[in-house]
């Protein structure tokens, strides 16, 4: 007898930089969330679709929840609880070569509102930075944090166990039919994705003061008049005071360039097409902190 088909949501949570947008990129099997060493990367909601021929998996990818200092930072938490509330299982990603700490207890605290209705897996990323002790150290001690359906140790860049963790969500979807088209990875707009990959371009080897202070709105995408193999974007990244505009320009321009080369080759491989990327600078103060400015630029 043939198993039911399953689809369904899955989302992880997790502090800050616990590995949930690798994660994700692993599962799906292409890159739909932007990565970076820097905390809080994700701002979107973004949806990541699993095909397979069982199940059809969609993994909402969250930013990390975290103790708010800004608006913009009580919009990303916003963000994280209302797709909690929406998803039929969560995971809880904790980094292997991290020992838990408050910032997991606060979030296992606000979990543990839903583990009654939603089903919890506890996952231990980046076990390739950790010993194999460590692993089993970090499994034990997410036991005390919250009780779990399961916990599944993983490695995104090594593809350790990725495979045994997409077959433990499915297991907690309810059966039904496709919820997307074969081939679909994402439902989210190019235009979002291509502005993600801006500033994560934007983001590499900058000092530690500007990840939160960089936004990217994309003002125009379309194919060059006359022409089918070329796309022009024209963009523009605000940062919120004029140090910050001098850091990502560089001397005579010269870190802009970088970046917009960077974000090229990423936009170049989501769209298929070559592209003519228009990148400006500008200064929107203290946008984090202004509702007008927070709602133009998207949150």
């Amino acid at each position: 007898m043939t198993e039911p088909h399953r689809s369904g949501f899955a989302c992880f949570v997790g502090r800050p930089n616990a590995g949930k947008s690798t994660l994700t990129n692993a599962l799906v099997g292409t890159k739909i969330a932007i990565t970076s060493s820097k905390p809080q990367t994700t701002r979107h909601a973004i949806r990541g679709v699993v095909h397979r021929p069982d199940a059809q998996l969609i993994i909402i990818d969250t930013p990390g929840l975290h103790r708010p200092r800004t608006l913009l930072g009580q919009r990303l938490n916003d963000v994280v609880r209302s797709t909690w509330s929406e998803v039929d299982v969560v995971g809880f990603c904790v980094p292997a070569n991290e020992k838990v700490g408050p910032g997991d207890r606060f979030i296992a605290g606000e979990l543990a509102k839903i583990a009654r209705s939603t089903p919890v897996i506890g996952i231990v990323t980046k076990t390739d930075l950790a010993r194999p002790e460590q692993v089993a150290e970090q499994l034990m001690a997410l036991q005390d944090v919250l009780d779990f359906a399961e916990l599944v140790p993983v490695s995104a860049p090594a593809g350790y166990q990725v495979d045994t963790l997409a077959d433990v969500l499915v297991r907690q979807l309810p059966e039904g039919p496709q919820l997307y088209p074969d081939g679909d990875l994402t439902d989210e707009p190019e235009q979002t994705l291509v502005a993600e990959l801006i500033r994560e371009a934007a983001l590499e080897g900058v000092r530690d003061e500007l990840p939160h202070s960089i936004a990217v709105t994309v003002e125009e995408m379309h194919p060059r008049e006359g022409r089918d193999d070329l796309i022009d974007v024209y963009a523009l990244l605000y940062v919120e005071r004029p140090s910050q505009k001098g850091i990502v320009l560089g001397h005579r321009g010269s870190r802009l360039k970088e970046v917009g080369a960077t974000a090229r080759k990423h936009i170049e491989a989501l769209l298929g097409s070559k592209v003519y990327l228009d990148l400006h600078v500008k200064i929107a103060k203290d946008w984090q902190r202004d509702p007008k400015q927070l709602g133009r630029l998207g949150f």
